[in-house]
């Protein structure tokens, strides 16, 4: 996949709009740890995300919400949390949501009165932000390739969006660096990188140390041709440390949220029993000096 141009005036929006909800392909993948490369990803995982959107906003929709801040499956949400400052703080601030999905996160920063722009990769995914609806602007591109001017933005953050999934965390990190202004924030939620050590399974069988936690390999589904279908990459604490300061911000903080009482509900292999146990999301709150 060739990444979108840049581009220095209005940005390019999603103005179509296809039924809700569509039948999903149905496909055979093969899972295994191989080398995948920047272009190899982010074609795979394009294609991943608009083929499970349907489904993905069916199952967690509701949980989410229709302008909910979420930061990950434990459900730390921002108006607790302040990641971004106080709320009150964010009236009339420029911010970037990247790997956006429906952008719920934006709809939420809006009733704030900031002035939000939600990109992702994902047409579906932009799609289903049209049909729950707002004002919004929604963008359709590739996180390693902003197409934005410099200093466009004076926020930007993250929910589990782009960077679990690209092969060059550093080239997404200068990418949002180049459009803040200084002073700026840029948050984001991974899976917290000791998960990678564990099966990805919510029950007992999550809960014994099964590969390595220093195996960067990515974990691949791949089709009967060996083609990618699916890519996500692992990198330790000390490589998303360093990925942050190595794309010119400053760490101000790492939250590691802990499983709330009130959550009963299992997000794949996040649930209660291990979250209760082991660390599921990693927040990493950077500045752009």
């Amino acid at each position: 996949m060739t990444p979108p141009s840049r581009v220095e005036g209005p940005s390019p929006q999603i103005n179509t709009r296809e039924p809700i909800i569509q039948e999903p392909e149905q496909s055979e993948s093969e899972a295994t740890r191989r080398d995948a490369d920047v272009t190899e990803s982010s074609r795979a995982n394009r294609g991943w995300w608009d083929r499970n959107a349907d489904d993905y906003q069916i199952e967690h929709g509701t949980f989410l919400g229709d302008d909910r801040f979420v930061w990950g499956p434990e459900g730390l949400d921002e108006v607790e949390a302040e990641l971004l400052g106080p709320p009150e703080d964010l009236k009339g601030k420029d911010v970037l949501e990247i790997g956006a999905g429906a952008a719920q996160c934006s709809r939420w920063l809006a009733a704030q009165g900031a002035r939000p722009v939600a990109l992702d990769l994902s047409h579906r995914q932009l799609q289903h932000a049209l049909r729950i609806g707002g004002s919004v602007p929604l963008v359709e591109a590739d996180a390693g390739a902003l197409p934005f001017a410099d200093g466009s933005f004076d926020l930007a953050c993250s929910a589990y969006g782009a960077l679990p999934f690209v092969a060059d965390p550093v080239r997404v990190l200068r990418e949002v660096h180049r459009v803040l202004r200084p002073g700026g924030r840029f948050v984001f939620s991974v899976t917290h990188p000791l998960r990678w050590a564990f099966p990805d399974e919510p029950g007992p069988e999550g809960l014994s140390v099964s590969a390595s936690y220093f195996d960067r390999t990515p974990y691949v589904e791949q089709d009967d041709e060996g083609s990618a279908v699916y890519v996500e990459h692992h990198r330790t604490v000390g490589d998303r440390v360093r990925d942050v300061v190595a794309g010119g911000f400053r760490l101000l903080d790492l939250v590691e949220p802990e499983w709330p009482a009130w959550n009963t509900q299992e997000w794949g292999g996040w649930s209660p029993l291990r979250g209760n146990l082991i660390p599921g999301t990693a927040i990493f709150v950077c500045l752009r000096d």
